[in-house]
């Protein structure tokens, strides 16, 4: 299993599919889940001739979480240094809900390792208007920090998931969260708690797809809508019957939309060569 190891504390494990594609897709995962939570997507990504990294976020899956405070800035950093040591930059980067944030964060901080952007039920900073979303944060903060990941990780995936015919998804989900560093977990809750880039969303000027869930609780559309607003150069697709986790309640569609647009870009970028 491909490890990298940034210091003797911090390593970091990631998957890697079709090195030889023409393009590389870093794929970035959502809180509690890890790289593996691609496994819909990952296919037809390697299918369409693209080379597909998808790491585990320090704290989260097999990566190492070193101790101590932790901002959003450090984990986008954690991934340029992979992108360096893989020596595939610049890559284009997807990511949902957590991995967005780091994703905007690379574009901001690294511009020259960002191709494009898809950024999935996320947000520039988490501020819902509905108290129903205040009061669902709040409750997931004290669970995680009194009573444990495993009860944080039930409640999250209920959530998440909570249709009758949705059990292995909410087993699967509850098991990547447990497999978390606490500690890990509850500094990135926090770190994200803070995250705020609204008034730089300008700065990134490199196409953009922002994807929402139509049936989202977790962050809302008018939350995602701030980025559809500030990003100069983002296009906006709404998936119907999803939520949150999108990627694995309409994969088919969330792929044809995906796909679309980096075959898009691609073309795009071949013809600024010629």
């Amino acid at each position: 299993m491909p490890i990298f190891q940034i210091t003797p504390k911090l390593k970091i494990h990631y998957l890697e599919y079709n090195p030889r594609g023409y393009a590389s897709v870093l794929l970035l995962h959502g809180l509690g889940a890890n790289g593996s939570s691609w496994i819909l997507q990952i296919p037809a990504l390697v299918d369409a001739g693209y080379h597909v990294i998808a790491p585990d976020i320090r704290g989260f899956g097999q990566s190492t979480y070193p101790g101590g405070k932790v901002r959003i800035s450090d984990l986008a950093a954690d991934m340029v240094r992979l992108l360096d040591h893989l020596k595939t930059s610049p890559a284009r980067v997807v990511g949902i809900s957590l991995g967005g944030t780091v994703a905007l964060q690379i574009a901001l901080d690294a511009p020259a390792q960002v191709k494009s952007l898809v950024l999935v039920n996320t947000f520039a900073s988490l501020r819902p208007k509905s108290l129903e979303v205040w009061i669902y944060f709040a409750l997931r903060f004290l669970l995680v920090h009194t009573l444990g990941l495993p009860v944080q990780a039930r409640a999250v995936a209920n959530r998440i998931f909570p249709g009758a015919d949705q059990d292995v998804l909410r087993q699967e989900l509850i098991k990547q969260i447990c497999q978390a560093d606490p500690n890990g977990y509850r500094a990135v809750m926090r770190a994200l708690a803070v995250f705020n880039v609204a008034k730089r969303l300008g700065e990134i000027q490199i196409p953009t797809q922002i994807i929402t869930s139509k049936d989202d609780t977790t962050v809302p559309c008018d939350v995602q809508l701030e980025l559809v607003h500030g990003l100069p150069a983002a296009e906006h697709i709404l998936i119907p019957d999803a939520g949150h986790a999108a990627i694995v309640d309409q994969p088919e569609l969330f792929n044809c939309h995906l796909l679309e647009f980096l075959n898009r870009a691609q073309s795009n970028d071949l013809k600024s060569t010629d």
